[in-house]
């Protein structure tokens, strides 16, 4: 399950054409027969056997012993879990106009403990749908996306040579630890695109703020789900997980907060001289509060240096374990002003959504339904239950996706058109013009773990060979 309220179904977007759902018996059964561990052994588990950072294989466990259908404990509650593409889809149809996340969420109860506004990721309610209104319009729009093409090739140009440069420095071309040169890179491009700040990220000497901004993500994202988890009691007690969870998320917030008020104070003293646009801007125009505009910068910060990091690195890691998909991308006609070719973008799309499908960057999310009993399956879900979605065991289903393991890029046929996707896509295409990429000389099959986000349990660490 996730924390992060409201985050885009990217296995959902991109699933294939599915057939309708089994019909099920006319009387629904109740919980008390839907399988599942008991609520200790599911505990024993999650917090004496590591199962916090196995959730994604813990999906797959579940449905493999249980079904696609299952009970579990999960901190002080029992969760549903739903770990098929179907039944997911019968759940997100019966939520209603407003999405509503557990109550649970770590999250929301760090910004009504420190007074902090909601952004699109914990919003809830009639605020959540204005939110997404107002960004959607704003940010997803083709032409609002390609607006910020320039800046963000600028900084794809800056990673391109922060790799050359980390290869030309080893023998055998060797990037090591390729995931925190890539969290930089979306660090930066994300602070360009968001407040027009450009931090230094990717120079060979890194300042200091953004090196403790990446400190507190991580910091966050590891005690997300311990904060989740154990009994709200426990999350009061002096040196206990919520204060290392709230000191990071004080970070994220100073940090977001110095730049927006940087750009803010240049806009209002020359307005006139002030180069480019960033989403600060537009949502000063729009006539947003302060406050407001903190705590969504700050979440689509976050949300974008996350998904940016990650989906490269899996790309990158999977391109260089399939030299043929790589060939088939370099190999075409290519268009040296933007890195891509004529006949290989499709196919640069199907990468990252193949990459998506393998290693999501939230592998599971959550859904209460508040107001009423729901049917999922052959069981009716009482309301006020907690549902996990299981996108990580539902993307490997082989009924839908054949050989589910395995990185085919050739099942996707479709456009994306967020602000992250334009970053990930610009990246690759331009690392992979520069440089053949391959598996480090000896290295082995690298796993994903559960950060709370789906991320590499060891270092990865790739060849970059100048083409």
């Amino acid at each position: 399950m996730s924390p992060a309220p409201h985050l885009p179904h990217m296995f959902l977007r991109f699933l294939p054409p599915l057939r309708p759902p089994p019909r099920a018996p006319s009387a629904p059964r109740g919980m008390a027969e839907m399988p599942g561990p008991s609520p200790i052994a599911s505990m024993y588990q999650l917090l004496c056997r590591g199962g916090l950072s196995r959730m994604h294989e813990m999906q797959v466990q579940g449905r493999a012993r249980y079904g696609p259908l299952w009970k579990a404990a999960f901190g002080p509650i029992e969760t549903v879990h739903v770990a098929q593409a179907e039944l997911i889809q019968q759940v997100l149809r019966q939520e209603g106009t407003f999405p509503v996340r557990s109550q649970l969420s770590s999250w929301k109860e760090y910004r009504e403990w420190r007074g902090r506004a909601c952004g699109l990721l914990t919003a809830e309610g009639a605020e959540w749908l204005r939110l997404r209104r107002l960004l959607g319009r704003l940010l997803l729009h083709p032409y609002r996306a390609s607006s910020f093409s320039g800046a963000v090739g600028s900084v794809v140009a800056e990673l391109v040579l922060a790799l050359q440069r980390e290869g030309d420095g080893n023998p055998e071309h060797l990037v090591r630890d390729l995931s925190s040169h890539l969290y930089r890179f979306g660090l930066e491009a994300s602070s360009a695109v968001l407040f027009a700040s450009r931090l230094g990220c990717l120079e060979p000497e890194v300042p200091s703020a953004p090196s403790v901004f990446i400190g507190c993500v991580h910091s966050m994202f590891r005690t997300t789900l311990l904060t989740m988890a154990l009994p709200r009691l426990l999350l009061r007690m002096r040196h206990s997980p919520w204060d290392t969870f709230c000191r990071a998320w004080d970070g994220l917030f100073e940090f977001a907060q110095q730049h927006i008020d940087h750009r803010v104070a240049a806009v209002v003293a020359q307005p006139h001289s002030v180069h480019g646009v960033c989403v600060t801007d537009l949502l000063l125009q729009e006539g947003m509060s302060m406050e407001s505009i903190y705590g969504n910068v700050t979440e689509l910060l976050l949300a974008g240096v996350d998904t940016i990091s990650s989906t490269l690195t899996w790309s990158l890691y999977e391109l260089a374990r399939n030299p043929q998909v790589q060939a088939a991308l370099t190999g075409n006609n290519t268009n040296t002003s933007t890195g891509t070719g004529t006949g290989t973008v499709p196919l640069l799309r199907a990468v990252v959504k193949e990459t998506l499908r393998l290693y999501p960057v939230i592998p599971a999310n959550a859904r209460v339904i508040p107001d009423r009993d729901i049917r999922v399956g052959e069981f009716l879900v009482p309301r006020k239950t907690l549902i996990t979605l299981c996108h990580y065991a539902a993307s490997r289903d082989p009924r839908v996706f054949p050989a589910p393991d395995q990185f085919h890029p050739e099942r996707w046929f479709c456009v994306g058109r967020r602000i992250a996707e334009l970053q990930v896509y610009q990246a690759l295409a331009q690392i992979l013009l520069r440089f053949e990429v391959r598996p480090e000389p000896g290295g082995g099959p690298i796993l994903p773990m559960t950060r709370t986000l789906l991320v590499p349990s060891a270092p990865v660490n790739l060849q970059f060979l100048p083409r």
